[in-house]
C-alpha cells in the first residue's frame, strides 16, 4: 500500500517523483491532500491523550496504592519513580527505533505497552508486580512520544508543522482534566456502595486499557507510513505506486545509534539539541513540580483537605487554563516559533511563582487569588514552553533524524520529571507553599539559557538538511 494514495497534484496533474526529496518538498509545501492527514493528526495526538492518562490516573492513585499495599515512604517513591524510569529507557531506545524501523510499526507496537500495563496495574497484587507494570507503561510513553511527534510534523506543511506539533499541549491537558472527570463518578460510586476507597485507583487505572485498544482499531484502519520516512527508507515505490520516474534515486539514510547520537551532540545539531533539552528539562520540572500536584496545591492555598475539592480543582484548572493555554500555544507557534514562546511562558512561569509563593499564608480573599495565580501559571507554562520543549526538538531536526532527535531530547523531560517529583514533597514538607519561591529559580535559568541560544526553526527548511552536501557551510544559526 502506497503511503500517500489518492494524492491530487496542485492543479490537478499528475506528480512525478524523482527523489525522496520530491517527496518531502511536496508534503512540507502543502500541496499535496491525500485524505488522510487530520485523520492521522487525530490519532496521533490520540497516543499524547493516553501518555497523559495514563500518568495522572496513576499520580492520583499514589496514597491509595500507599494505603492497600502498605507502604512505606521509600517503598512509594519506587512505585513513583518506576514510570519514569521507563519513559527515559523507551525515550531513549524508542527514537533511534522510530527512524530505524519506521514510525508506523513503532506507533502499533508501542499500544501493546499501554494495554497490558493498564491490566497489570489494574490486578496488581502486590508492589512489585505494580512496579514493573508501572515500568512497562513508561517504556510505552518513552516510545511513543517521539513516533507521535514525527507523524504530527511528517503529514503538516511547513507552514502549519509549529502549530499542528503544538497541540500535544492542549491535548494533555484535555486527558489530565479528563482523568479528573471520570474520578467523580468513580468516587460517588464507591462512596454509594461502600466500597474501600483505596481500590479506586484500579478501576481509573485499568481503564486506560480501553482507550489504548480504540486507538490500535483506529491505527490500523486509517493510519499508513510516514510518506518522508518511507521514500527515504523503503523507496518511492512505496509513497506512490504510478507516478515514479525510473530514473529515480535512491539514497541510504540509515543510521546506527552511535551515528545518530553523534550527529545530535555534533558541531551542526548540537546547539539546537542543548537548548531542546534545557527547555524540555526545565517546563518538566515545573510542571511534574506544580501541574502534576496542582489539586493539592490549591487545597494547600484555601486550607483545606477536602478530596473533592482536590478533583474539582484539578478538572476546573487543566480544562479552564491547560487546555485554553495550549490552544493558544498551538496557534502562534506557527507565528512568532517556539523560542520566542518558550521564552514569554517561562517569564510567566516565574512571575507566577513569585506572587503565588508571597502568598502561601495569607486568609479569606487573598487564598482565592493565590490559587487563580496556581491556575495562570498553567495557563502561561502550557501555551509557552510545556508545549514549545517538543515542538522545538521535532522542528530542528531532518526526517532522517527526527525520531532520535525528539527521543534523545525526552532525556530532559524525563530527568526534569524525576527531580520534580522528588523536590516538590520535600520542598513542601520543609517550607509549604512558599517553596514555589525557590521553584522560580528553574524558568529563571532557562529565561537565560534561551537568551544566549538564539536558535530558533521558524521559517527554516529542516528536511532539506537531509539531502546537502555533508561539506555545505554549517549556518551561523546552527553554531
Amino acid at each position: 500500500m502506497s503511503a500517500v494514495p489518492n494524492a491530487a497534484a496542485p492543479s490537478g496533474g499528475r506528480i512525478v517523483l524523482r527523489s525522496a526529496q520530491d517527496v518531502t518538498d511536496l508534503i512540507n509545501s502543502g500541496a499535496l491532500k491525500t485524505g488522510k492527514s487530520f485523520a492521522i493528526t487525530l490519532i496521533a495526538l490520540g497516543g499524547i491523550f493516553l501518555d497523559a492518562y495514563d500518568f495522572t490516573s496513576v499520580a492520583f492513585g499514589l496514597p491509595y496504592i500507599s494505603k492497600d499495599f502498605h507502604l512505606s515512604p521509600e517503598m512509594l517513591s519506587v512505585v513513583s519513580a518506576s514510570i519514569m524510569v521507563g519513559a527515559l529507557v523507551g525515550s531513549v531506545f524508542g527514537g533511534y527505533f522510530v527512524d530505524k524501523l519506521g514510525r508506523f510499526k513503532v506507533f502499533m507496537a508501542d499500544m501493546v505497552f499501554f494495554v497490558v500495563a493498564a491490566i497489570a496495574c489494574a490486578v496488581a497484587p502486590d508492589v512489585w508486580t505494580l512496579i514493573i507494570a508501572r515500568f512497562i507503561m513508561g517504556v510505552g510513553i518513552g516510545v511513543d512520544f517521539p513516533v507521535a511527534f514525527s507523524f504530527l510534523a511528517e503529514y503538516a506543511s511547513r507552514k502549519k508543522k509549529g502549530g499542528t506539533v503544538s497541540l500535544w499541549q492542549p491535548m494533555w491537558y484535555a486527558a489530565v482534566a479528563s482523568t479528573f472527570a471520570l474520578l467523580i463518578p468513580v468516587y460517588f460510586l464507591f462512596q454509594n456502595l461502600h466500597w474501600p476507597e483505596n481500590q479506586m485507583w484500579r478501576i481509573v487505572v485499568g481503564f486506560g486499557a480501553v482507550p489504548a485498544i480504540l486507538i490500535m482499531i483506529f491505527r490500523q484502519k486509517y493510519m499508513a507510513e510516514s510518506p518522508s520516512w518511507a521514500a527515504q527508507n523503503l523507496g518511492l515505490h512505496e509513497v506512490a505506486e504510478d507516478a515514479i520516474d525510473p530514473r529515480a534515486e535512491r539514497k541510504q539514510f540509515q543510521m546506527t545509534l552511535t551515528q545518530a547520537w553523534g550527529k545530535l551532540v555534533g558541531k551542526k545539531y548540537r546547539g539546537r539539541t542543548g537548548l531542546a533539552l534545557v527547555i524540555n528539562a526545565s517546563q518538566s520540572m515545573e510542571y511534574y513540580a506544580v501541574g502534576f500536584f496542582v489539586g493539592q496545591i490549591v487545597l494547600a492555598m484555601l486550607h483545606t483537605q477536602n478530596v473533592m475539592t482536590n478533583i474539582v480543582s484539578s478538572l476546573i484548572l487543566n480544562l479552564a487554563f491547560g487546555v485554553t493555554g495550549g490552544f493558544i500555544g498551538a496557534r502562534f507557534s506557527g507565528k512568532i516559533g517556539p523560542r520566542k514562546l518558550s521564552l514569554l511562558g517561562f517569564c510567566g512561569t516565574f512571575t507566577c511563582m513569585v506572587i503565588a509563593g508571597s502568598l502561601s499564608n495569607v486568609e479569606g480573599a487573598w487564598s482565592f487569588i493565590g490559587a487563580l495565580v496556581i491556575g495562570l501559571l498553567i495557563f502561561c507554562h502550557a501555551a509557552g514552553p510545556g508545549a514549545q520543549g517538543m515542538t522545538m526538538a521535532t522542528m530542528s531536526y531532518p526526517t532522517s533524524l527526527r525520531g532520535a532527535g525528539t527521543g534523545f531530547t525526552q532525556i530532559g523531560i524525563r530527568l526534569g520529571a524525576i527531580a520534580g517529583l522528588v523536590f516538590w514533597p520535600l520542598a513542601t514538607a520543609a517550607w509549604g507553599t512558599r517553596a514555589l519561591l525557590v521553584l522560580a529559580v528553574v524558568p529563571a535559568i532557562a529565561i537565560v539559557v534561551i537568551l544566549l541560544n538564539k536558535w530558533d526553526p521558524l521559517g527554516r527548511d529542516i528536511d532539506a538538511e537531509d539531502y546537502e552536501d555533508e561539506t555545505a557551510p554549517v549556518l551561523a544559526g546552527d553554531r
